[in-house]
């Protein structure tokens, strides 16, 4: 070991271009501490990298290629490095590292780093920087932790981008962000999709009728008509309807009747068409709701006359002296059964005074 130490720290100072190919042959036989004390005065750094890593020092190998990147850094090699590191702290001064020296390939370093990375730090960092669109693979990947920073970092991204169907999709899947504060953002937008976008985030927050007005506002009937029956207020059913009533809407008048259908009360939509001569648009409604009452008064006569037989025959079974299941209570002999209690010793003879004074006959015996 002492023979090819002295020759690794002659090389550093004598021959340094032979030292690397003498290192990856004799590595195992040298005295590491030494070589590396060596490297580190000749300032050879592929060097002193080679030997942390080899030493199991990947915090300061990693440390020395952030310091000495012109010399030493290679993507494959530190990205190996990196994820081997004990101090989590190194995470992020590689990720300013590659920010300010390489930002092409910052998207693959993260990805290796991601399952020891906090993402609220990292979303914050690039935030400051305002480099958020250099990572947005990096927050596609990390959006399945439904972090609220990362989610918030994507749905800005989604709206600069004007990618309001990807927006939809990521709003319904991941909920960990402000939806009302995205939802009062979206509703002064420019673009219809993302207002409509706005109307369905009050929607998942029960904010009924701030959607409606939003629909209203955008003239967007179907989903106001889609809202209201989520809702599943009557009231809010029938503002709508009185709606399309003063707005002379009568195909939508038509429209929100079969939507919301199971919401509204009778006398209120006769009312609406009575003084408003709407009875072509709701008469179609009044012929659906009448055949669905008379169903159901034929469902209901018909359990009632099963249920008046039912009666009958319990009642008809009663008064012959049974329980409605024709069997006795000691049994489908009937009375006879009864006698068979008497003790077989007191057939055919005489009882004794006592009971002959009291009783005459079988069944006053029992």
């Amino acid at each position: 070991m002492g023979m090819f130490t002295e020759l690794a720290i002659m090389y550093t100072k004598y021959k340094p271009e032979r030292i690397m190919e003498h290192l990856k042959l004799y590595w195992s036989r040298i005295n590491i501490p030494k070589v590396i004390t060596a490297c580190e005065e000749a300032h050879l750094w592929p060097e002193l990298v080679f030997l942390y890593v080899h030493y199991d020092e990947f915090d300061n190998a990693a440390l020395t290629i952030i310091q000495h990147a012109a010399d030493a850094w290679e993507h494959a090699s530190f990205k190996d490095i990196i994820v081997k590191v004990s101090n989590v702290e190194l995470y992020y001064k590689a990720l300013r590292f590659y920010l300010n020296e390489h930002p092409l390939l910052i998207n693959d370093l993260i990805t290796a780093m991601m399952p020891r990375i906090d993402h609220t730090r990292v979303v914050s960092m690039f935030l400051k920087s305002d480099n958020i669109p250099l990572i947005k693979p990096y927050l596609l990947a990390a959006q399945h932790t439904n972090n609220k920073s990362v989610n918030e970092a994507i749905n800005d991204l989604l709206i600069e981008e004007e990618d309001y169907e990807i927006l939809r999709d990521s709003v319904d899947q991941y909920d960990n962000f402000d939806g009302i504060a995205l939802a009062q953002r979206l509703e002064k937008h420019e673009l219809l999709e993302f207002r409509r976008v706005a109307a369905h985030l009050y929607n998942k927050a029960k904010r009924w009728r701030q959607s409606l007005n939003l629909s209203k506002k955008d003239k967007l009937y179907k989903d106001a008509m889609t809202t209201a029956r989520l809702s599943g207020s009557t009231e809010i059913v029938e503002d709508l309807l009185r709606y399309f009533v003063e707005s002379d809407n009568k195909p939508c008048f038509t429209a929100c009747l079969y939507t919301c259908y199971d919401l509204l009360h009778p006398d209120v939509v006769m009312e609406l068409m009575w003084r408003n001569g709407l009875t072509d648009q709701a008469m179609p409604y009044f012929i659906n709701l009448t055949r669905e009452y008379q169903s159901k008064m034929d469902t209901l006569t018909k359990e009632v006359a099963e249920l008046k037989l039912k009666v009958a025959k319990q009642e008809g079974a009663n008064a012959g002296g049974l329980p409605a299941d024709g069997a006795g209570l000691l049994g489908p002999a009937g009375l006879g059964s009864r006698l068979m209690i008497t003790d077989s010793q007191y057939r055919g003879s005489t009882l004794p005074p006592t009971y002959n004074d009291s009783f005459s006959g079988p069944s006053q015996q029992f």
